[in-house]
């Protein structure tokens, strides 16, 4: 992983609390709000759910998942997830509100950790900057801007 491309997704993903999970389901795709665990971003994003859910036996069957998060920005992460039972790290990432929003403690044998690897994530800058930057994009180019959505990819793993 390069050092840079995580700090930067750090950045656009430090202040977002709710994110969205997409596993797939037989189905299709399913998208599902999830609260992300306040650790330092390392390239690893890590949430809680229970064994009795679909996301749980989703992941089972098919490790590929999206994460998306809207703030001030628009990021999308890309990555493989990892089914994780380990009572240290579930007490390690474990916070009181959870208690009353899962109504459970973090021994509780039916909690797991959904820890997803990110491989890529693509994000839009919007506002004043994205603003900014089509303006200059149409003076050097002589060409507009579809929309004022700027994109970057981070690729996460050589």
């Amino acid at each position: 992983m390069k050092q840079n491309e995580i700090e930067t997704l750090r950045e656009l993903i430090k202040d977002v609390d709710i994110a969205m999970l997409t596993t797939l389901s037989e189905e299709g795709l399913i998208s599902r709000p999830m609260k992300t665990q306040e650790v330092e971003f390392d390239g690893d994003l890590w949430f809680f759910t229970k064994k009795e859910t679909d996301k749980y036996k989703e992941i089972l069957h098919d490790k590929d998942v999206n994460v998306a998060y809207a703030g001030k920005s628009y990021v999308s992460v890309r990555g493989q997830a990892e089914i994780i039972d380990d009572v240290n790290k579930k007490k390690e990432l474990w916070n009181k509100a959870y208690e009353k929003m899962m109504q459970t403690s973090y021994d509780d044998p039916d909690l797991v950790l959904i820890k997803v690897k990110a491989e890529a994530a693509e994000y839009w800058e919007t506002g004043n900057f994205a603003k900014k930057i089509a303006f200059f994009y149409k003076k050097m180019t002589g060409q507009s801007v579809e929309s004022t959505d700027i994109n970057e990819t981070l690729k996460l793993n050589d």
